[in-house]
């Protein structure tokens, strides 16, 4: 009798083993997870950021032995190296917009740095924030007519890329007379020169580094040091993009309008183009018409058609 309950009891056993055994096999099955995988995952690691020792904003020194200097450029550059998709994206943009930005920059007397002001603005793409501020370099309505720009129903000069970079250059020239000091310039651009001349005459300081400000202006230059850092050199933070994965500039010229155009659907059939690629290269024409009641002249950005396809 015992011989056949040892028999029964081996049996069972062997039974839950087994189901145990096919159970087992069929969750690898299903997730799809084997050991090699396993070890390739734990070969993934996210590392610190590298915070260099020195570095600076067109041309002034940045204070990072100071300990929330250092922690601040950190933060910054650990949320852009980690963000992989929207850094990755800049990167492809800027190899577009920089050829255009740069030399504007150097013909106003502005610190090449100023383009990482645009950067971490809109990305390079004509945005609009919820404040209604516009365009690569986010100016708000007032503050754009002030500084030359036309903006109105059929015409918003902000999304011109060209006039905008020379507006904002005029901008950091005036905001530069009142400070002698580029970074406190930058951030101007942000909080306002209102609002960066009350946190000074709060506080007793005179410098960025110096002064506690609301939290975007605080981000607001390490934000763009952290680009400038990355762009500068990006393999060292994970990047590796071919030239061949890079936006080309798209070779244009420009045609001289003084007068309404009924339909900018027409005028782009009439230049071999449609009113998508129209718009694309002259998004500050606001309207699918112009009016143009004082007979302003317009220079209007065509491509040339043969770089269209690829952009190449």
């Amino acid at each position: 009798m015992k011989k056949y309950l040892l028999i029964a009891i081996g049996s069972i056993i062997l039974i839950l083993v087994g189901a145990s055994i096919f159970r087992g096999d069929q969750k690898e099955e299903k997730s799809g997870i084997h050991q090699e995988d396993i070890s390739n995952l734990q070969q993934y690691r996210i590392s610190a950021v590298e915070i260099p020792e020195n570095i600076s904003f067109a041309g002034e020194k940045v204070p990072v032995d100071l300990y929330y200097v250092r922690e601040s450029l950190d933060k910054e550059l650990t949320v852009n190296t980690y963000w992989h998709s929207s850094t990755l994206l800049m990167m492809k943009r800027s190899s577009r917009y920089l050829p255009l930005i740069e030399p504007i920059l150097k013909e106003e007397g502005v610190p090449d740095d100023f383009k990482y002001v645009a950067l971490i603005e809109s990305g390079f793409e004509n945005v609009t924030s919820p404040a209604g501020a516009v365009g690569f370099w986010q100016f708000l309505k007032g503050t754009a007519k002030d500084y030359g720009l036309e903006v109105n129903k059929e015409v918003d000069e902000r999304y011109h890329l060209e006039k905008a970079t020379r507006a904002a250059c005029r901008y950091f020239k005036d905001a530069y007379e009142d400070y002698g000091n580029w970074t406190l310039v930058a951030a101007a651009f942000n909080a306002g020169k209102r609002g960066i001349n009350r946190q000074i005459d709060r506080q007793k300081e005179e410098t960025y580094y110096d002064l506690l400000l609301d939290d975007e202006t605080e981000r607001y230059i390490f934000r763009i040091l952290a680009m400038k850092t990355i762009f500068t050199n990006p393999e060292k933070y994970g990047f590796d993009v071919d030239r061949k994965d890079l936006y080309d500039p798209i070779p244009t010229f420009t045609v001289s309008i003084a007068d309404e155009v009924p339909s900018w659907a027409d005028f782009a059939k009439e230049n071999g183009i449609t009113y998508r690629i129209l718009k694309d290269f002259n998004p500050w024409l606001r309207q699918s018409y112009l009016k143009n009641r004082h007979n302003k002249e317009y220079k209007i950005l065509l491509p040339e058609a043969e770089y269209l396809r690829n952009g190449r």
